[in-house]
């Protein structure tokens, strides 16, 4: 299973690794194999991922007519500024996953892809920029079939066994209750061919930095800065107990 991290707007380098597991697992399951670091929102958890290796960060904020927006990931996140989850077969074209992370199975040799959709439509999330195709295997066509979409707007519902083998995917319902979470946008199912000057390079992101330390240095925070803090309050204190000490001196002379 390959897994496909593309930031697009927010700057970098698309990242590509694999989930070594060959037993059929949810697309949060391949997520966290290959080894991203991924968080959820306060309201629906890992439902619905927020950020990717700390992308979108504090200062990712660019929504257009938003300025000031910071991605907080308190709720469902707007639709100006959202990871867009995309899955295919090996030699297929991607197709905008009808399931959430959680209710959808990723089929062991596929691909599953995250791209990031800033200021985009609706309906023209981008793709990831890397086509689904494993090194040498261009020219042997794509041969996984259309899945079948959610037919309800129930969190618990899980994508059926029989949905990998095909489906109707004009069957779902993307009209949301209240309270309940908001059904993935439809997207075209069109199946394609990879071409092949655009197999996947693998990559482990060996080169990317330490998620933490990213967030160190973007909220300026430093190791240093609690001691650097208490040395300006004794100094502080310092001059006051000198200047009061002066001053007894120059009433008592």
């Amino acid at each position: 299973m390959t897994v496909v991290i593309d930031f697009g707007k927010l700057g970098g380098k698309a990242l590509v690794r694999c989930h070594p597991a060959s037993a059929r697992g949810t697309g949060l399951d391949a997520l966290k194999g290959a080894g991203f670091q991924v968080a959820g929102v306060q309201r629906w958890g890992e439902s619905f991922i927020c950020r990717i290796e700390n992308r979108p960060s504090a200062v990712d904020s660019a929504i257009e007519g938003d300025s000031g927006y910071q991605e907080k990931c308190i709720d469902t996140p707007p639709a100006a500024g959202y990871w867009s989850y995309w899955h295919a077969g090996n030699n297929c074209d991607w197709t905008y996953s009808q399931w959430g992370v959680k209710n959808r199975d990723f089929v062991p040799g596929g691909f599953e892809g995250w791209t990031f959709a800033l200021n985009s439509r609706a309906d023209d999330a981008p793709k990831p920029a890397i086509a689904a195709s494993r090194p040498g295997t261009s020219g042997q066509g794509c041969t996984t079939k259309v899945e079948a979409g959610p037919t309800t707007t129930d969190l618990d519902e899980k994508q059926p066994d029989s949905a990998a083998a095909g489906g109707d995917p004009a069957a779902e319902d993307t009209n949301s209750a209240d309270g309940d979470l908001p059904a993935p946008k439809p997207r075209s199912t069109t199946v394609t061919t990879a071409p092949s000057s655009e197999e996947v390079p693998f990559s482990g992101g060996e080169d990317a930095p330490d998620v933490n330390e990213t967030l160190k240095e973007q909220s300026r925070a430093s190791r240093y800065a609690p001691w650097v803090a208490g040395a300006v309050l004794v100094v502080l204190l310092a001059t006051m107990w000198l200047t009061s000490r002066r001053r007894r001196a120059a009433r008592n002379a």
